[in-house]
This record gives C-alpha cells, structure tokens and sequence, in this order.
C-alpha cells in the first residue's frame, strides 16, 4: 500500500511537470511571435520611392512577414472608388477583419487575398496590416498617381 502511495505522488509530480513545461514553452513562443511583429516595418517600393511601413501585430502580418522573409512580393494595384489602391497577392493570408475606419495610409487585407493601400476614408469590416510612415495624404495621393501603379514589399 505504501508503495503504491508513493508510485501515485510520483506519476502527480511528473505530471506536474509536464504540465509547467507546457506553459512555459507555449508563453515563449508567445512573446517571440508578439516581437516578431512588434513595431515590425516594411518597405514599399512605389514608382522608384521607397516608404516605410509599420505593421501592426496580428496573425495576418506574421504570415505576411514569413513571405517576405523568402522573398519580396510584388502587386499590380489599381485605384478603387477614389479612396484606394488594390491589388491581387496571389496568396492567402489569416484574416483578423474587425470594423474599422480606414486612413489615409493605411495598409489593409482585404477578402485574405487583396492588399490595400488607403489614401482616402473609408469604414469596413476589413484586417489592418499597417500604416505607412511619415507621410501626408498629399504626398501619398502623389506618389501613388492616377490608374494602376506596380509596387513592391520587402523587409526593412
């Protein structure tokens, strides 16, 4: 009987183990995916200019920064209801859609499959991937033209 008390406290303690091991693994994977996107930013070549972009910190921008950890990903984009840029990844990214109210220089998933840039408002149940730098809407509208225009993404 006294050994099988001690087998029972011994198979607890394993368990117990097991059990902070866990934990302890899953909270590190945790902080390193969260530091992964954490002020996370992108370069967006457009007509030979060069934005920076800071990604905010969703499963949808992980998977976008593990593609452009391979390679960069280059989009036809085309204006849209003169309030966006639009264009085709060609890839499936997680969506995070929320409503929300786009700005100019937002950058959004729209549908899991399309990259917006805004550089007008607009509110929809869209994910947010970032926001350009340091630019005006001015500047933006510029940069961006008039009809389709080819951008580029890639790690800074």
């Amino acid at each position: 009987m006294k050994n099988y008390k001690i087998l029972i406290f011994i198979i607890i303690v394993l368990l117990l183990i097991i059990f902070l091991v866990d934990i302890t693994n899953r909270k590190s994977k945790t902080k390193e995916s969260e530091k992964m996107t954490e002020n996370q930013k992108i370069v967006l070549t457009i007509n030979n200019q060069k934005l920076t972009a800071t990604l905010t910190n969703n499963s949808s921008t992980e998977a976008l920064v593990n593609k452009l950890k391979k390679e960069n990903i280059t989009i036809e984009m085309e204006d849209y209801a003169n309030m966006e840029k639009v264009g085709d990844l060609g890839f499936h990214l997680p969506r995070n859609d929320q409503n929300i109210k786009t700005n100019y220089g937002d950058l959004i998933l729209y549908q899991g499959t399309n990259f917006v840039i805004y550089y007008d408002k607009n509110s929809w149940s869209l994910t947010k991937l970032g926001k350009i730098d340091n630019i005006s809407q001015e500047e933006l509208k510029n940069i961006l033209g008039t009809g389709n225009v080819t951008i580029t993404l890639s790690l800074k």
